[in-house]
């Protein structure tokens, strides 16, 4: 049975997301009008576009403590508007609102809520998807991989980008991407900014056919930071490398698989940086059953700081991950001091229609360090290592549907069952995340 506070929960959840639907479905045929209209009536070396995202979530015992619930509605709109004056050449800008209503608990603020700023801005010579060079400089996304290192992050509201300059190289079935970067700091009323000094600098490689059916991606990322805090809590500059490949493909067509190993070395003042993580999975696609069901396991291990005080500090750093979803729907753990298993089951009933069901159980790497949670902030910390190492296991539910072309539906449901360290830790009740959005493009 389902406790009353959470049924409450559910209700106002549902409720606010069928009143946003309605009004995006009234909505969308204006706001689909407006966008070709304004097209038709630019040059043809100009364009606007946009995307519109609506979602209602909410949580119940945030910090595993009774009582601390919340519902709320994230809305986000995109406007963008790309010029290619020549064959050559590119530039491209977004502007963003990212806002929340009915919130209780949660701030408005980033990641949360960024009013009007500009998300997207940049010149691009040549062409970084298609052509043998390109080269683009500006305020832009960047995403490699299945983003655990490197990524947008797009599931929070307000996103992420980065100031940068991005190289890429291309020839047959090679692939060169070489990029400088600062990520943006949001910040609500002025104008969001990187920070002086704090950088991501990198090389991803990309090789196909070299193995049959597999893709190989080698990758060297350069991570630097000023005034970070050592183990004696004295500010130090933190400068390491992470080295790492990705390997994925298919064998025989019905089975897939995926190895991704990074090692981090390096330096923060009088510590030194020595960590590594990995993420292996595999699965298997029921081709000849029309709704093609899949399922698939999958182990993520990423190293932990066996002591707080002896100057080798050995918590992997996820950098700058899309992390949603990739260790639990509820993103309540990340990758970072964590053993993880996952098992999954996912089809599509209807070409239209994808559904998913994933079982996680977690373990702390080290039980002197903290539980982190998907963006890598600490969650929980058990300094003494007395707490145990099993953090608990969560089931989740979700499906999407695409209503149009530009218009889809989705929606899920995630459960954690605390473990032992959970329940010696914190007040230890089960945590709740549901939500229901809606994407448009335009």
């Amino acid at each position: 049975m389902l406790s009353m506070e959470w049924q409450k929960l559910y209700c106002r959840s549902m409720s606010a997301a069928l009143l946003f639907a309605v009004a995006v479905l009234g909505g969308s045929v204006f706001a689909q009008s407006v966008a070709d209209e304004a097209n038709k009536e630019l040059p043809a070396w100009l364009r606007f576009n946009g995307l519109y995202r609506v979602r209602v979530e909410g949580f119940l015992n945030r910090n595993f403590a009774a009582g601390q619930s919340d519902d709320h509605i994230l809305n986000r709109l995109r406007i963008g508007l790309k010029a290619q004056p020549t064959s050559w050449m590119k530039f491209a800008f977004e502007g963003q609102d990212a806002r929340i209503y009915f919130n209780r608990s949660v701030p408005t603020a980033p990641p949360h809520a960024n009013p009007m700023d500009l998300r997207v801005g940049y010149l691009e010579l040549g062409d970084i998807d298609s052509k043998p060079a390109g080269l683009r400089v500006g305020r832009q996304e960047l995403e490699f991989g299945e983003g655990r290192l490197v990524g947008a992050f797009n599931w929070i509201n307000v996103g992420r980008s980065f100031d940068a300059v991005r190289a890429t190289l291309r020839h047959n079935q090679y692939r060169l991407d070489l990029f400088a970067s600062s990520v943006v700091n949001p910040a609500s009323g002025k104008f969001d900014r990187p920070q002086a000094g704090n950088n991501l600098h990198g090389l991803f490689g990309r090789v196909e056919k070299l193995v049959p059916g597999a893709v190989i991606e080698p990758y060297v990322l350069w991570r630097l930071a000023p005034r970070q805090v050592s183990e004696d809590g004295v500010r130090a500059n933190l400068d390491f490398q992470t080295f790492g490949v990705r390997w994925t493909g298919n064998a025989r067509g019905a089975l897939d698989y995926g190895v991704e190993v990074a090692r981090q070395a390096g330096s923060l003042g009088p510590d030194n940086v020595r960590a590594w993580a990995g993420h292996w999975t595999v699965g298997y696609a029921f081709s000849g059953i029309t709704w093609r069901p899949r399922f698939s396991a999958e182990y993520n291990y990423a190293s932990g700081d066996k002591d707080p005080h002896d100057h080798l500090r050995g918590t992997f750093d996820s950098l700058y991950p899309t992390p949603h979803d990739k260790y639990g729907l509820s993103d309540q753990v990340g990758w970072r001091n964590i053993h993880n298993i996952r098992l999954g089951w996912d089809a599509k009933p209807r070409s239209k229609l994808s559904v998913a069901t994933n079982y996680h159980t977690w373990w702390l790497a080290s039980a002197r360090d903290a539980l982190y949670a998907a963006p890598g902030v600490v969650l929980v910390r058990q300094a003494d290592g007395s707490a145990g190492t099993h953090v608990g296991q969560e089931i989740d539910f979700q499906g999407s549907f695409a209503l149009s072309m530009q218009m889809q539906i989705g929606a899920g449901i995630g459960h954690i069952f605390p473990g032992e360290f959970l329940k010696k830790t914190t007040p230890g009740k089960g945590y709740t995340y549901p939500f229901v959005m809606l994407n448009y493009t335009f």
